[in-house]
């Protein structure tokens, strides 16, 4: 391959790779906008619904069809089932270990020391997951090691054998999977009521209160969309790696909340530029570099970004809340 051949090769990975972090981002910002919580859980809520989608796969028996046909239908299906799982248990980390801690009061480093607590725990539910006797999980044997997902979509190029260039049916679905919900939350919180309500939290939560819009809801609701979000990521991150482990959330949310400041905590058009500029960088560094450099790459660039934009790349100079 000539440069250019794998410079375009390295772009189109580092979008697919970056358009599955701002989905993670998303929530991150989303949360810190309304609630000012970096909730750290997050990427274990994305960890447990890889699980969730290899666990699916396994007892629903999806593999491709004759001629490696791929299963759309049961690939739909996973992106339904797997998003209001991991809604529900974002929704539930919130009420449950969260909420009543703001109704207390409590401090932000409280908060955030539970969203840590929250992060553990999770993690070890993968890894008594993992020990799940299920022939996808290898029988439960070494439920510490990495698991692999089946093969569903497999590597056929869409541009022919003989391309230089790869793209892949994972690349678009990738692309078509995450596109329209990004345009979609876009419109929802642009336009709808609960939207408005949640732009009017993130810009003064007491006076929004005031105003008769119930905060907890709006937090509760933002923890919901979060962890669909968080859902549609860990089934197309699974179809799209074909591998995961217990541990895989603390990489995810390194980068989804490395995203998040990048482009503006709080921005949403900001977490999505800052999850692509990650994703891209990554891919580069990996081709150009070593896979080893990249986290120094990218926070490399995090550090370059801030010091010039303090605020982020799309993020705006705002008073701290008392």
């Amino acid at each position: 391959m000539g440069f250019w051949e794998v410079l375009l090769q390295q772009l189109v990975t580092g979008l697919s790779n970056g358009l599955i972090i701002a989905l993670v981002a998303l929530g991150y910002t989303m949360v810190y906008g309304i609630a000012e919580l970096i909730n750290f859980a997050h990427g274990e809520v994305v960890m447990l619904g890889c699980f969730l989608t290899l666990t699916l796969i396994g007892a629903c028996g999806l593999a491709p069809g004759a001629g490696g046909a791929v299963p759309w239908p049961g690939i739909a299906g996973l992106l339904v089932v797997v998003p209001l799982c991991t809604a529900a248990l974002a929704w539930s980390v919130d009420r449950l270990a969260y909420r009543p801690l703001r109704l207390r009061g409590t401090s932000r480093l409280g908060l955030l020391v539970s969203a840590i607590g929250v992060s553990f725990i999770l993690i070890n539910l993968g890894l008594l997951w993992g020990a799940l006797p299920m022939g996808v999980f290898a029988g439960g044997r070494i439920p510490t090691a990495r698991q692999d997902v089946p093969d569903l979509i497999g590597y056929r190029n869409l541009l022919g054998d003989g391309a230089v260039l790869q793209l892949t049916a994972k690349d678009l679905l990738v692309a078509a999977t995450t596109l329209p919900l990004l345009a979609g939350l876009t419109w929802f919180v642009r336009r709808t009521r609960l939207g408005t309500a949640m732009r009017a939290c993130a810009q003064d939560p007491q006076a929004a209160a005031l105003m008769g819009i119930d905060v907890q809801r709006v937090v509760g609701a933002a923890f919901l969309i979060g962890g669909a979000l968080a859902g549609v990521a860990a089934v197309v991150r699974a179809l799209y790696d074909n591998t995961i482990d217990f541990q895989m959330g603390y990489r995810t949310g390194l980068d989804a909340f490395t995203a998040a400041v990048l482009g503006g905590i709080g921005n949403l058009p900001g977490a999505v530029v800052g999850a692509l500029v990650i994703g891209l960088v990554r891919a580069f560094s990996d081709q150009y570099l070593a896979s080893v450099w990249s986290n120094a790459a990218v926070f490399a660039v995090l550090i370059l970004a801030l010091v010039f934009r303090p605020a982020g790349l799309l993020g705006a100079r705002v008073r701290e809340r008392a």
